[in-house]
């Protein structure tokens, strides 16, 4: 090789070397296989095969869709065909009559209670307003002085409270809303035993949950406003063995019950449980006496924490009553027995 070509040579494979280096500085900055992205899981490849299927049936979903259209649309016509025997929810709901008469729960006892028990009275509205709906012969229902700690209640649990239908929430008080000679006070206290129900009148339950703590309350109330007071004949049909307290709503589903039936043993026996020891009064010993201090009522809303089981229409029994009514009842066989 001449001098001539050597400095040639000599450039070419410098070159050469520098287009080998760059090219494997190239290949050691593509990311391998496995290095920088994690490989697909079973679980991903899944879904993924999933997702396919579901984009790939898009169309058959929409058609089944508008078959389901269809056949709803045939089944409410047939239904509205079937109506003509007047079976149909929307007929029965015309034979609704309502009643005259306004019930009212009084709830201007706001201050008495603590935020337990006005979630429990809450509770006893919003079954009440459920009853008077359902029911052949709803109440003109009312609820005064609403506000306070109920009202906020309601506002932060029961949002829909605001579009309640016929029901009269007013936050005057119920003296501001009706003549005071067409209200009567509904309470245990009450030496007057109501015998019917005047349509025409106003009937006050005490929306109060106290747990006794405020005895003859209602009734000092009824008397100071010169409004008339009285008591469901709860005694004249029931005979209980241990003492009783109802809850506003069952005060209130007793007037409802009385309302279609007429009949007031009918309407505490719907009611009450007789599981309880309540049995007719005409069942029990001739000899017993009925001591109305004895069997307290909820007419002026006191104890409720049957309104836990709103679902039902029980109240609540101490251990120690149920074990008394167990004791008597035994008692009782062995005195029946010959000796």
């Amino acid at each position: 090789m001449s001098s001539e070509m050597l400095p040639a040579f000599i450039e070419t494979s410098n070159v050469d070397k520098k287009q080998g280096i760059n090219e494997h500085q190239e290949e050691s900055q593509k990311p391998r296989l496995g290095e920088g992205c994690e490989p697909i899981s079973k679980r991903q490849m899944k879904k993924l095969i999933k997702q396919k299927q579901w984009e790939e049936q898009r169309e058959l979903r929409k058609q089944k869709r508008k078959e389901k259209r269809k056949r709803k649309k045939l089944e409410r016509q047939c239904q509205m065909e079937s109506n003509s025997d007047g079976n149909d929810r929307k007929r029965v709901r015309r034979d609704v009559v309502h009643s005259t008469l306004r019930l009212i729960i009084d709830c201007s006892f706001d201050e008495l209670m603590v935020l337990k028990d006005i979630k429990k009275l809450h509770k006893q509205i919003q079954r009440c307003y459920a009853e008077n709906r359902r029911a052949l012969h709803p109440v003109q229902f009312y609820l005064t002085s609403h506000g306070g700690q109920l009202k906020k209640n309601m506002d932060e649990n029961d949002k829909g409270w605001v579009n309640w239908k016929d029901i009269h929430i007013k936050p005057e008080h119920y003296s501001e809303l009706i003549k005071k000679e067409d209200l009567i006070y509904l309470t245990s206290d009450s030496p007057n035993i109501l015998k019917e129900l005047d349509e025409s009148k106003a009937y006050v339950i005490g929306g109060l949950v106290d747990h006794n703590h405020h005895k003859g309350l209602t009734y000092k109330q009824a008397s100071d406003y010169g409004i008339n007071h009285a008591q469901l004949p709860l005694g004249n049909f029931v005979k209980m063995n241990s003492r009783k307290v109802l809850a506003v709503n069952h005060v209130f589903e007793i007037i409802l019950e009385y309302l279609e039936t007429r009949d007031w043993q009918e309407a505490f026996f719907t009611i009450l449980p007789q599981r309880k020891g309540a049995v007719p009064t005409d069942k029990t010993c001739e000899s017993a006496s009925y001591d109305p201090q004895s069997v307290r009522m909820e007419e002026c809303g006191s104890d409720s924490d049957s309104s836990e089981e709103e679902d039902s229409r029980n109240e609540l029994d101490s251990p120690r009553e149920e074990k008394q009514d167990k004791e008597n009842h035994t008692e009782s066989i062995g005195n029946s027995l010959p000796h």
